[in-house]
């Protein structure tokens, strides 16, 4: 579609801005980002569209084609109270400029429409906070970074929606590189980008729908925070495999030992896995992704029989490097490393193995490594 089009058509006006968020995938490095470790996501070309134009009235209208039947959704500047519904995400980060210091001084009518899977671990909130944050930043002529951007997004959907997440998601829809993951370090936001070398990303949906907010994910957090805690560490990554060996047993609580092992672990196969991609070691790479999965599967517990199914089918499959889940978990999709010239053999496969074993025909996305996100101004939009 066009959004600039779209836009238009529902506001009687043309956009001021418009332009693109990317979703991300994960490589490698799950559930580490709010346990201070590494993750190794990368943006992709699928994600959210957004046009936008300032109102002088001080009232704020979003509508989103994928929420086509709540129609125009409208929060006067004087009273941002969240509605309970998808809207409550870029009023989230309109209150969280102010936060940041930087109130928005004015309303504005938004436009969003996106092609990624809703629940499908893709980071479709942090696209759209990403999405209103760039379009914000470029309306009012606000100085912020999308470094920044991705940081008033985490801080919108940890204050206002609720969910713990870490910034992994937000800064892979900001910062993304094209053809490159993107390796950063949660905890310090340093950061730098990695070529996939010519490998295929596939994504599998289980179309097992999650909603974080209502899931184990916060209560995970809280597991690895009573398994640092009992260690004495500010953070669980800040362990190597060696020194949490040597501390483990100070976690008394078997659970939370479980979990503080998958973190620890997942952080030094998340950096493995970054040199293993400079060095172009495709296999290697994919090896720790199929034990990442597994980490995921029996001492995190995130997984579901869907993705263990996926993720198994997966790895046997001629020409594919690595598989495993990739997002929070409980549902949502596997990521799927491989060899170009495997694709089209291995999408066959899958399908066929996944619809005899649960009888429906999972939805399939071939894509790539996008950069981050884009807004022009009107000036730059053609209209066509």
């Amino acid at each position: 579609m066009n959004i600039e089009k779209a836009f238009e058509k529902l506001y009687n006006k043309p956009p001021e801005v418009s332009g693109f968020a990317p979703g991300r995938v994960n490589l490698i490095g799950e559930h580490t980002d709010y346990n201070g470790g590494r993750v190794f996501p990368c943006a992709i070309d699928l994600g959210i569209f957004c046009a936008a134009s300032r109102r002088e009235d001080g009232v704020f209208r979003f509508f989103s084609k994928n929420f086509e039947s709540a129609g125009i959704v409208e929060y006067p500047l004087s009273d941002l109270s969240l509605k309970n519904c998808w809207a409550d995400y870029p009023i989230g980060v309109i209150r969280a400029f102010s936060a940041f210091g930087y109130p928005i001084p004015l309303g504005a009518d938004f436009y969003f429409s996106g092609d990624l899977p809703d629940g499908a671990g893709l980071s479709s909130s942090a696209a759209l906070e990403v999405a209103a944050g760039t379009a914000l930043k470029e309306l009012f002529s606000i100085p912020v970074t999308p470094q920044e951007i991705a940081l008033i997004g985490q801080f919108a959907e940890n204050r206002f929606i609720g969910v713990s997440c870490g910034i992994m998601d937000q800064f892979a829809s900001a910062m993304g590189r094209s053809g490159h993951a993107v390796l950063l370090n949660a905890d310090t936001l340093e950061y730098e980008y990695a070529p996939l070398g010519g490998a295929a990303l596939v994504i599998v949906n289980s179309g097992v729908k999650h909603s974080l907010a209502s899931s184990a994910y916060n209560e995970r957090r809280r597991e690895c925070e009573a398994a640092a805690n009992a260690i004495g560490v500010r953070a669980l990554c800040s362990l190597t495999p060696d020194e949490f060996e040597s501390k483990k047993r100070l976690i008394t609580d078997s659970v939370c030992q479980k979990r503080a092992r998958h973190a620890v672990y997942e952080n030094q196969r998340t950096l493995d896995g970054a040199e293993a991609l400079r060095r172009s070691n495709l296999n290697e790479f994919g090896r720790l992704m199929n034990l990442s999965h597994a980490s995921l599967r029996d001492d995190y517990e995130v997984s579901c029989a869907e993705l263990d199914f996926l993720a198994e089918a997966a790895q046997k499959i001629k020409g594919v490097y690595g598989s495993r889940m990739t997002g929070g978990g409980f549902g949502g999709c596997t990521v799927n490393l491989m060899e170009q010239s495997a694709v089209e053999h291995f999408i066959s496969e899958i399908k066929a193995a996944y619809k005899g074993q649960f009888g429906r025909t999972p939805e399939i996305y071939t894509v790539s490594a996008q950069n981050g996100a884009d807004m022009r101004g009107n000036d730059d939009i053609q209209h066509n």
